[in-house]
């Protein structure tokens, strides 16, 4: 009953644990490529990954001999005892990646070392047959990955679009560029170079990645002690975002994820950022690799710290110091115009007091100065003289009664309209009971709506900026911003042709102090757009009008109140919002007889 298993049967078995999508392939390529030596990297994607992956790196490369042995399963040029699992220095170590993705796509591997006069190629797909011939190529290693999953139609079909596969590529590039300043890195989608980074600082590498405007957000953090070293930065809290984006943790040049460690900065943050939302950070730890293990997941993201309660105390701390003097340390502003500047000189010199002459004689009452004679009314104190009008004296004790009714706008149930309470919800009546509605999700429910039908059926209008709007995005935030262009400009967004980071026109909704927000938190927010069982356009208008609808807090006018209650009941479903949160809540006459016991 018990049978072995056929070596591309068991190879696809473990594929499933490496290889979960094209970012798991680059991943393995581009460790291997550091691993190598290289100081220049440069990846090729085609259809975010699914259709090309090809990593080309100046490292020594792989001579003839071992190429057959690269795809093989547990082989490996980076141990040779059990025992140096405890010293890795290395990236790639277990021997899977390269056997893994030559069972499940199309594989090229083009290496020479530099001692040699020829390179080789080798040609491997599934279970058939390796093929090695001798190729012209410089020191070095061309990786191709082709059709991933061709032979597993099942897998297969669980891959994303392009976009999503190609934000996935994108985060596992971020994650390596970010730990490696020392190598260059160019980065290819479609033939189209989205990224060209040269060597750099760790500070300029992440402001080559996510943009300049980063440049003074990041306050620096460096903590030595015989347990871990500590460097890196953290975002300053008016930079923090409800989406958990932009966190990275770096273990010994390995990008790991640790909801432990995380808390350990959420707490250092504590009292400096809103409730619901998560500070943004680049944490490189160095520790011992004798007291920590990194094999513990097939992905290596995961690692084991023999003493995580004194690394949580030691991250903690040294963030809140960095956060302490971030309070205090005065910032060098380059952009500041320096002729607003008192000159030191200035420091030693008196003031001098301004002269200002007055005439104390001048009377304005003075009948002589005719421009401040003060105008002939028509007999204004007779206007509150009443005579024998018995109407008017009833009309003037009706606004004493009014004054003191402090802000309701009548007494009789017939006027009653609505009005607004704790600038959060909107009370009205009904029939025979109260509304209580929720401003904010009546407002998502009616902008969704109507975002939902210009993004289908109709194009909204556009109003035309004054002044361009640029709004600094990165390379990936603009990727993903490109993709939706098109809904975006069916409900008023207009882009400059030759750049998506340039807005000329913006939605009628929106107000123009407001739209560089609106689109950058809804980029922040696709990124979770695959994780949803709703489609890219229905999760954009739910973004967009959970981004774009006023908030608490908002004081509205009796006119707007009225507005949006009659645009809420014009809705479809006017009970819930789009993530299907009650709107409002009805208190009829037996709910308050209830709480008086009657």
């Amino acid at each position: 009953m018990i049978k072995r298993l056929e070596a591309h049967v068991a190879n696809q078995i473990a594929a499933g644990e490496v290889v979960q999508r094209p970012s798991s392939a680059l991943k393995e390529l581009l460790e291997n490529a550091v691993d190598s030596g290289a100081d220049k990297i440069e990846v090729h994607l085609n259809d975010g990954g699914k259709q090309l992956i090809r990593v080309v790196d100046n490292g020594q490369g792989i001579s003839r001999e071992d190429l057959p042995l690269s795809i093989e399963r547990h082989a490996t040029s980076k141990l040779t005892t059990a025992d140096d699992l405890f010293r890795l220095q290395t990236k790639g170590f277990r021997g899977e990646a390269l056997a893994s993705i030559a069972s499940i796509a199309q594989v090229r591997i083009q290496s020479k070392t530099a001692s040699a006069e020829d390179g080789y190629a080798l040609s491997a797909q599934g279970s058939d047959p390796i093929d090695i011939q001798p190729v012209s190529s410089v020191p070095g290693t061309v990786v191709t990955v082709q059709h991933l999953f061709y032979n597993i139609p099942a897998r297969r079909q669980f891959l994303k679009s392009a976009t999503v596969e190609l934000k996935h590529c994108l985060d596992e590039f971020h994650r390596l560029v970010l730990v490696h300043p020392d190598i260059a890195f160019v980065l290819h989608h479609q033939n189209e170079v989205l990224f060209q980074l040269p060597k750099a600082t760790v500070k300029q590498r992440i402001t080559q990645v996510f943009g300049q405007k980063y440049a003074e957000k990041l306050v620096p953090i460096s903590e030595q002690t015989p347990l871990v070293g500590i460097s890196g930065f953290v975002l300053k809290p008016d930079m923090a975002k409800k989406s958990r984006g932009m966190q990275y943790f770096f273990v010994n040049d390995r990008f790991i994820k640790s909801g432990f460690l995380h808390h350990a900065v959420l707490q250092a943050f504590e009292g400096l950022v809103a409730s619901g939302t998560h500070p943004g950070y680049f944490i490189y730890l160095q520790v011992d690799p004798a007291r920590l293990d990194v094999n513990i997941h097939p992905t290596k993201t995961e690692v084991k710290f023999d003493d995580e309660q004194g690394i949580y105390a030691i991250l903690r701390s040294a963030v809140k110091h960095s956060l302490g003097q971030f309070q205090v340390a005065p910032i060098l502003d380059f952009d500041k115009d320096p002729n607003l500047d008192t000159p030191y000189a200035y420091q030693s010199k008196n003031p001098v007091y301004p002269k200002i002459e007055v005439d104390r004689n001048f009377n304005p009452f003075n009948e002589q100065n005719t421009a401040f004679k003060p105008k002939q009314t028509a007999q204004w104190e007779t206007l509150y003289s009443f005579g024998d009008d018995p109407q008017r004296e009833s009309l003037a004790h009706f606004e004493s009664r009014q004054t003191s009714l402090e802000g309701w706008e009548a007494e009789t149930q017939s006027a009653f309209t609505s009005f607004q309470w704790e600038k959060k919800y909107i009370i009205t009546k009904h029939q025979s009971a109260l509304l209580v509605i929720h401003q904010s999700r009546a407002h998502q429910r009616v902008l969704y709506e109507r975002l939902l039908a210009q993004m289908t059926i109709e194009k909204a209008g556009s109003q035309t900026l004054l002044f361009p709007l640029t709004l600094g995005l990165g390379v990936a935030q603009k990727t993903v911003l490109a993709t939706m262009r098109g809904d975006l400009q069916a409900i008023g967004f207009e882009f400059d042709a030759d750049s998506i980071d340039c807005v000329l026109g913006i939605p009628i909704d929106v107000q123009p102090q407001d739209a560089a927000q609106v689109l950058i938190q809804l980029v922040d927010d696709l990124e979770s757009i695959e994780n949803t069982g709703f489609s890219p356009v229905d999760r954009m208008a739910q973004l967009m009008s959970k981004t774009m609808s006023i908030t608490t807090g908002k004081v509205l006018s009796s006119d707007e109140q009225l507005g949006l209650i009659n645009d809420l009941f014009s809705c479809k479903e006017p009970d819930f919002s789009p993530d299907r949160k009650p709107v409002f809540v009805t208190i009829t006459a037996e709910d308050i007889l209830k709480k008086f016991n009657l």
